[in-house]
């Protein structure tokens, strides 16, 4: 019988361990891309401005790396893209329980080169966040969107990096409404 606890204990102690070590693989996805940062963050805004059905606006563009150069460290390139869908947005924003889910809006998608020289693009798994604080059904949308942000045609020339200005919020970084 103490064979038996001891085994189910060290069982929950591992898999505890091992979920701990997994769970930002789950909440975050990697994806590389064949181009830059720049020409990479431009095609990630050609593809959001293509979903403007869904609601989907630019709504900043930031660039950390320059402000961690400003104080005199040197970081390879980073760009955050912001995007919100106020079809996505209005609802959790209705619904007092699932408004304190407005500290993920907008949703930002960032690009960066790391130490092997190649562009990586992370995401949030917007799906499985949507899961675990109950509004599954609206962040399936947007990880479906997400996943056409992020899949690129070859074929079509780059287009130019859209400099938003953050705030805008789903209006184009025009005015700061929020989304």
């Amino acid at each position: 019988m103490v064979k038996v606890i001891v085994g189910f204990i060290a069982g929950v102690v591992f898999f505890g361990i091992l979920g701990w070590n997994l769970a930002s693989d789950l909440m975050l996805r990697e994806v590389p891309s064949p181009y830059g940062v720049e020409e990479t963050a431009a095609r990630i805004q050609r593809n959001i401005q293509s979903l403007s059905a869904n609601g989907w606006a630019l709504s900043g563009l930031r660039n950390p790396a320059r402000a961690v150069a400003k104080s005199g460290t040197n970081v390879p390139p980073t760009l955050l893209v912001e995007a919100c869908s106020t079809k996505y947005s209005g609802p959790i924003l209705k619904r007092g329980g699932t408004r304190i889910l407005s500290i993920l809006m907008p949703c930002t998608i960032t690009v960066y080169k790391k130490d092997d020289g190649k562009t990586y693009i992370g995401l949030m798994n917007s799906g499985l966040m949507g899961k675990m604080f109950g509004v599954g059904d609206i962040m399936g949308e947007v990880a479906k969107d997400q996943e056409q942000f992020v899949t690129f045609d070859p074929k079509k020339p780059a287009p130019p990096l859209i400099k938003v200005r953050p705030g805008g919020g789903g209006a184009g970084g025009k005015a700061d409404d929020g989304c």
